[in-house]
């Protein structure tokens, strides 16, 4: 803690107690009510790892990618390199997300359950 009375959570604490509030059925009130923190410091944390800029643990499995990452949008889509399969489409809304016919299960999976996140 400093003389201002505030304190300095590490990245990777950070990241872990945005990571809790990714759970389903946790709020971000109750997680900052269990750290000592405010609500409002807890959804600008969790901007952060929107933006990419908060690298958070793996939920699921033994996957290494972080959950949020930067996102680009185009308004032509770059060319794919033909693969053996038909690509993969997830759909969620508006959003539509096309992967590689080859595209691990376990990818899939993941993705799909971030789509279904609640938004922050």
């Amino acid at each position: 803690m400093f003389a201002s009375g505030h304190r300095r959570w590490p990245p990777d604490v950070k990241a872990r107690i945005v990571a809790e509030t990714l759970a389903y059925g946790a709020s971000v009130g109750a997680v900052a009510r269990r750290y000592g923190i405010q609500p409002n410091q807890l959804s600008a944390w969790r901007r952060l790892a929107k933006t990419g800029r908060l690298v958070l643990p793996a939920l699921w499995g033994d996957a290494a990618e972080p959950i949020f990452a930067p996102l680009v949008v185009r308004d032509e889509a770059p060319p794919v390199a033909p693969s053996a399969s038909p690509p993969i489409r997830l759909l969620l809304e508006s959003v539509v997300v096309e992967l590689a016919g080859d595209t691990p299960a376990v990818r899939i999976a993941g993705i799909a359950h971030a789509l279904a996140m609640q938004p922050c």
